[in-house]
C-alpha cells in the first residue's frame, strides 16, 4: 500500500505572528529564547552592529545590513529565523523588506541551545551550504566558544575556533579585531 502524498509546507503557510521555521517541508515551532539566549543574541548583534551595520567609511568598516530573527527563505524552501543574519550592502544595496526575505544572506549566526544544537550543527549547516551562504557561525553559550565556517564547494571549512578570553579576526568581519569576552558580555565594549 502506498502512503498518500502530503503537501510540503512553504513560507506561505507560516502564521504572521508565529515563531516557526519551515524545515524540509514541515512547519517547526521555534521556542522563545531563554533570557540568557536573548541577551547573548542582542549582545552579538550590538557589538557587530556598532562596527558593521551601516554604510562603509569612517572609524568602523560598515558595509552590512544586520538583523535578528528575520524570516529568511532559501531556494530549497526552508525558512529560518537565524539568531543574527547579515547581508553585504555592496551585494544588497537596499535592506530587504519582504517577509520572508528571499535574498540569500552573506552570513548567518546561530547560538546553540539544547533544543536546537543538533539541527544547527548538521541539518541547518547542510541547508546553508546547499544554498551558498558564504559564512556560518556557531556560538556555544555554555562553552563560550565561536566556530566560524567558510563555504567551500565540498562543504563548510572551519576557519576559526576560539573561546572567551581570545581576540580574533573572524570572517567575514575580519576587518576589525573582536574580543570574544565582549561578544559574550563578559567585558565592556571599550572601543
Amino acid at each position: 500500500m502506498v502512503a498518500p502524498l502530503t503537501k510540503l509546507a512553504t513560507a506561505a503557510d507560516l502564521a504572521e505572528d508565529g515563531r516557526a521555521e519551515v524545515i524540509h517541508g514541515v512547519i517547526v515551532q521555534k521556542a522563545s529564547p531563554s533570557p540568557g539566549h536573548g541577551r547573548l543574541q542582542l549582545n552579538f548583534g550590538a557589538v557587530l552592529g556598532r562596527r558593521f551595520e551601516r554604510k562603509p567609511g569612517g572609524r568602523w568598516p560598515g558595509g552590512w545590513w544586520l538583523g535578528s530573527e528575520i524570516e529568511t527563505q532559501y531556494e530549497t524552501h526552508e525558512v529560518y529565523l537565524h539568531d543574527v543574519t547579515g547581508w553585504r550592502r555592496d551585494r544588497v544595496p537596499v535592506f530587504p523588506s519582504e517577509r520572508p526575505v528571499r535574498v540569500r544572506p552573506d552570513w548567518a549566526c546561530e547560538l546553540l541551545s539544547p533544543s536546537n544544537s543538533r539541527h544547527d550543527r548538521v541539518g541547518k549547516l547542510q541547508v546553508l551550504h546547499a544554498n551558498g551562504v558564504p559564512h556560518y557561525w556557531l556560538v556555544d553559550p555554555i562553552e563560550q566558544t565561536l566556530t566560524v565556517h567558510r563555504w567551500e564547494p565540498g562543504g563548510y571549512l572551519i576557519v576559526l575556533t576560539a573561546a572567551a578570553g581570545e581576540t580574533v579576526r573572524a570572517e567575514p568581519f575580519e576587518a576589525v579585531e573582536l574580543s570574544l569576552s565582549v561578544l559574550f558580555g563578559l567585558d565592556d565594549d571599550v572601543e
